[in-house]
């Protein structure tokens, strides 16, 4: 009996995929048949509709076989956007660097340039952690830098685009990223008695990222890591920044 069970259980999930090759298989006969107007046109309305896994697929046939079609430019753009939305940042960043490197004077090269940064911003979030606010400032802040290179690029280059505004108040998001995770290695170095290492990388925040929601833990780790080092000089020089900018209102 258990046998024919196993056998009956093997011979449906053959079934199935036969069935999904099947499927796949009638898909791409089905997009080979049509016009490139009538691909892109459905690709339009598979990203409208939200479904971006078939609007990638659409794309995809599209660009691969009408790489100089009407629609090319498009179509890059649109697949780039779509990969960003189904989470493929791999995907996403290498259309992003063709496109690039293929159409270096394209007017959209400013959404590409943005589109570089949202796409290592996302990299760097962790859905899981947001949802539940979970603090992780301690994770790899590699991608966090990037995305923020990204955007400093496009307001360097593009002064005048119309993503300008939005990279900013990105950059802002960042910069306290970035700051914060330095306070927490200069709050383990302080832990370790490594109290040069632990100003160094406090002065950093200080100075990299001026204004960040970590400044003033920046300084108290400064004053105290001074005092230890018995460099009352720079303790005091410290002290005086932190008392001009966060006792003078209390």
């Amino acid at each position: 009996m258990r046998s024919k069970l196993v056998k009956a259980t093997a011979i449906s999930l053959f079934a199935l995929i036969i069935s999904g090759c099947a499927s796949s298989d009638s898909d791409e006969v089905q997009l080979s048949k049509q016009s490139a107007t009538a691909l892109y046109k459905q690709a339009r309305t598979s990203m409208e509709l939200g479904n971006f896994t078939k609007a990638v697929q659409t794309l995809s046939a599209l660009d691969s076989r009408y790489p100089f079609g009407a629609h090319k430019t498009q179509v890059q753009l649109d697949l780039i956007y779509s990969y960003y939305k189904l989470d493929d940042s791999a995907n996403a960043l290498a259309n992003i660097d063709r496109f690039l490197r293929l159409n270096p004077t394209h007017p959209d090269t400013d959404y590409v340039q943005f589109m570089r940064g949202l796409v290592n911003m996302q990299q760097d979030s962790y859905l899981f952690h947001d949802m539940f606010n979970i603090d992780r400032t301690d994770r790899d802040p590699t991608y966090a830098r990037e995305a923020f290179a990204d955007f400093e690029k496009l307001l360097i280059s593009y002064p005048n685009s119309r993503y300008v505004k939005d990279a900013r108040q990105r950059m802002l998001e960042l910069r306290n990223r970035l700051a914060r995770y330095s306070i927490q290695v200069a709050e383990y170095y302080m832990k370790m008695d490594a109290f040069s290492a632990a100003v160094n990388r406090a002065q950093l925040v200080v100075e990299t990222y001026p204004g960040s929601d970590s400044t003033k833990r920046a300084l108290e780790i400064m004053i105290e890591g001074y005092g230890e080092l018995g460099q009352q000089t720079l303790q005091q020089h410290a002290q005086e920044v932190y008392s001009l900018n966060f006792e003078s209102g209390e």
